[in-house]
Parts: C-alpha cells; sequence; structure tokens
C-alpha cells in the first residue's frame, strides 16, 4: 500500500486516539481487545487487566490463566498450561520464604531455598505472558523483575561505584579488590526473587563475572526465574574466551530448573488489529513527507516547541537534534551509528514515549556494531512500550541479511588477537551468529509493536508510571 494511501486511516485512528479523555481511551482499549483476543499481544493486555482485578496476589495463576482461556482472552496452549502448573508450585514455595536473616552471619544457614527456572524457546511463545502471571501472583514483596540486559547494567554501575568509592592507591601501597561478591550481596539484601526477561550473554564483560556474581546470589537464598530464546548450554555460544565462562552454566542449571517452551508459534504474529501504517519503505511515494506530518500532528498535542534535547547518560551528554515533549524524531545513524548502548536507550525510553527512526537500512554482516545497537534499542522500547514509527529501506523480514562481513576492522581485530582465520569462523563475534539470532526476536517484537493495542498501551498521559518523568 503505498504512502499516499495511508494517512486518512492512521489519522482517524490518531484523531479517535488523541482525544485527551481517559474515557475515550477505555473505549478505544476495550474495542481493540474484542479485536485481538487470539495473538499474545492480547495475552499479555489481558494478562495485565485482569491481575491487577484479581481479589490477591496469591491468587491461583493457573485458574488465572483457565479462566483467560475460557473467555477467548487467550488461546489454549497444553504447554504454556504446564510450565504455569511448575511455576505456580514456585509461587506456593514463596509465599513463606524469606533469605533476610543474615546468611553470612548465622552459625546454622537459611533452610534450602525453592529451586528457580530457566525458561527457554522460540520467540513469540508466550514467556514474558507467563512471567506476568507468575511474578503478578508471587506473594511475597521481597521480589523483582528486570530485563537482564538492565540487570547487567545496574550490575556494572555498582561495581564502579565501589571501585570509585577506594582510597586511592599510591606506589607501595598498593591492594587488590574483588567488588563483585559485595555487590550481590547488596542485591541479595534488597530480593529473594529476582526475575529475567531475556537472560542473554553477548558481551565479554558480562560472561567475565557472571559464575561468581551468580554463586553469591545463590549462596545467599536469591531465588532466580529467566526466561530465554537459548537453552543454558547455548549462551554465549562459540563466544571469545567461552572456557572461562562455561562453569556459570553448570551454576545455572544446578539452582534453576531448565524447562524448554516451545510450540512453534509465533503469537505476535497471530490476529492483530494493527495500528494503522506505522512502518514505510523509502521508495513508497511521499513516506518521508507523511512521516513530517504524522510528526507534526503528535506534536500539536504536546505542550513544548520542538527542538533539539541533551540526554545526560552516566556523566554523558547524548544529544537528539529533533524532539517535542515526550516525542523523538530520530534518524537511524543517530541512534545507532553512535557508540551507544542500553543505558542511553533506557534514558530515551523514561524520556520518550514515541519515537520516529527515519533511514534505517539493510543490517549487513558488515554493520554488526548497528545491528547490535538496533536490537538492543528494540529491546529496551518494547520493554518500556516506546512507541516507534520506522522508515526502512526494506520490509521488515528482509531488514537482516546475513551476507558482507569479512571487513578491515574484523582483520584487524584477528590480528590484534592473535588468531587465525579458523578461529574467527567459530566466533559469534566475528560470524554474527548472535546477531542473527536476535534480530529475529526483534523482528517478532518489531510486528507486536505495530498493533493497535501496543500503541494504546503506551499512552503515558494518563500513566502515574511516567508522568513525572
Amino acid at each position: 500500500m503505498a504512502a499516499s494511501t495511508v494517512p486518512a486511516a492512521l489519522r482517524r485512528f490518531m484523531k479517535c486516539f488523541l482525544k485527551d479523555s481517559a474515557l475515550g481511551s477505555r473505549r478505544i482499549c476495550s474495542q481493540s481487545l474484542s479485536r485481538t483476543v487470539k495473538g499474545c499481544i492480547s495475552q499479555r493486555t489481558c494478562t495485565s487487566s485482569s491481575s491487577s482485578s484479581s481479589s490477591s496476589p496469591s491468587a491461583d495463576s493457573v485458574a488465572h490463566y483457565d479462566h483467560l482461556t475460557q473467555c477467548g482472552s487467550l488461546r489454549e496452549d497444553a504447554q504454556q498450561r504446564l510450565v504455569l502448573q511448575q511455576l505456580q508450585q514456585l509461587q506456593h514455595d514463596l509465599k513463606t520464604y524469606s533469605n533476610s536473616t543474615g546468611f553470612m552471619e548465622k552459625e546454622e544457614p537459611n533452610p534450602r531455598p525453592p529451586k528457580g527456572f530457566y525458561i527457554y524457546g522460540d520467540v513469540g511463545t508466550g514467556k514474558t505472558m507467563l512471567m506476568d502471571l507468575f511474578y503478578s501472583h508471587v506473594d511475597n514483596t521481597s521480589k523483582k523483575r528486570v530485563h537482564f540486559n538492565g540487570f547487567m547494567l545496574d550490575i556494572h554501575q555498582r561495581i564502579h561505584r565501589r571501585k570509585q568509592s577506594l582510597p586511592k592507591r599510591t606506589l607501595g601501597n598498593m591492594f587488590t579488590y574483588d567488588p563483585i561478591s559485595p555487590v550481590a550481596m547488596e542485591i541479595s539484601n534488597e530480593t529473594c526473587l529476582l526475575c529475567f526477561d531475556e537472560f542473554q550473554v553477548t558481551d565479554i564483560a558480562d560472561a567475565m563475572i557472571l559464575k561468581q556474581l551468580f554463586e553469591t546470589l545463590f549462596k545467599t537464598g536469591v531465588v532466580v526465574v529467566a526466561t530465554s530464546n537459548r537453552p543454558p548450554d547455548d549462551l554465549y555460544k562459540n563466544g571469545l574466551l567461552r572456557d572461562t565462562f562455561l562453569p556459570f552454566i553448570d551454576v545455572l542449571k544446578e539452582h534453576c530448573q531448565t524447562i524448554c517452551l516451545d510450540s512453534g508459534i509465533d503469537y505476535r504474529r497471530q490476529d492483530k488489529a494493527v495500528s494503522g501504517k506505522l512502518y514505510y519503505l523509502a521508495e513508497e511515494p511521499g513516506s518521508e513527507a507523511f512521516l513530517d506530518e504524522l510528526f507534526e500532528d503528535l506534536a500539536s498535542t504536546q505542550k513544548s516547541l520542538a527542538g533539539p534535547r541533551v540526554l545526560t547518560v552516566l556523566g554523558r551528554d547524548v544529544t537528539l537534534d529533533r524532539t517535542c515533549g515526550s516525542i523523538a524524531d530520530c534518524t537511524f545513524d543517530e541512534l545507532c551509528g553512535r557508540p551507544l548502548g542500553a543505558s542511553d536507550y533506557l534514558e530515551m525510553a523514561r524520556h520518550f514515549d514515541t519515537v520516529f527512526i527515519r533511514h534505517v537500512p539493510v543490517l549487513s554482516l558488515k554493520l554488526k556494531d548497528q545491528a547490535r545497537r538496533f536490537t538492543v534499542l528494540v529491546d529496551n522500547f518494547y520493554d518500556n512500550k516506546v512507541r516507534v514509527v520506522l522508515l526502512a529501506a526494506v520490509p521488515l523480514d528482509r531488514l537482516f541479511c546475513h551476507a558482507g562481513g569479512d571487513d578491515e576492522m574484523d582483520r584487524q581485530l584477528l590480528d590484534d588477537l592473535g588468531l587465525s582465520g579458523e578461529a574467527a569462523e567459530r566466533l559469534t563475534l566475528f560470524t554474527a551468529e548472535e546477531e542473527i539470532f536476535a534480530f529475529r526476536r526483534t523482528v517478532s517484537r518489531l510486528t507486536e509493536m505495530q498493533t493497535e493495542s501496543y500503541w494504546i498501551k503506551g499512552d503515558r498521559r494518563h500513566s502515574t508510571k511516567h508522568r513525572n518523568t
């Protein structure tokens, strides 16, 4: 469909959506949910709304799931129900569990903590939806849920703060200090249940500290429930110095029961009601002009003037050239061509509920760094319900191209590491295997992010969570 035929349809939706009325928003949401009762997006929407109406957080999560399938809000899935049954037993065990009675200082250790879960499977199979149900029904205030990237970012920040607080070392007064275990103790003092979404390891800095970090967490009684697209044995697969990472996998499997959830269905692609058109092709006539017009329409609802915005992230300034209130109009190069990371994208998600991303190229192996940043960006925007409008070179299912590569930077890095070409063939650093794997999740998430219910959930005008950000 050409861009020139789109504005009327999307503008009708926008006109209805932009009414500054909570009643109007609820009416639109109700209509949207009635049309999207079978996909994973409807699963997540109905789960969150139904959870909030539960009589208590300790309600039966399996009965809750059965109710949602019976009323047509979820599509019945035997594998999902089986996983939830196992999670419900852990939910029951956590009701009276605590790790805060001074494990490290007592002569006798705390009671043995319940075993956690590591749930893996293909994209869109409902892992996050089940985590939603489980977490919302855990009757224990000492719990925390976080995206794994966000968790590791917090860990590195805590390590940095501890190192910065040390007295300056002088010649003749040198000492070594390992902050990883103390940081893990901090975490264990804050929570007894950690729930991670998208457990993945692509960063060598993360890989090198995970074993010691999690050994201390588990030793102090922290229970871990995680979702991932990869089985434990494939974490950091073919990564640099992977031999030093392998002991962590054994620690993880000792303390978490591994469950595969893979029905072969990507629910994000099933029976969706679309929110007009939010993905445009550069070759479509008038596509650039339409994005300009849509930005102006959205900007007209803001109480700010359009202009650049400077965000401060970990002491650095990150400038976005065109913003207006909670809307940012960016290019792909502005977001992914610079050395930005999860902390930068999290800060953007805190400030903006709608982001335009223009001029997204075909992501070949020659653009591995940009592809990595794009997947991290989409992960963080998705987790924070940031709405995106994209202008790209090719359709979404052709955005990543496993071609090219073997560039000068790769060859130089091989020389610096003293590795042969044969070694490079086994390392995901050079093969982009991790990017290909992660990009399937990115495509699935971008598909869901174009749905009407996702767009509506991203409205922060009536949200207390983001009202003061």
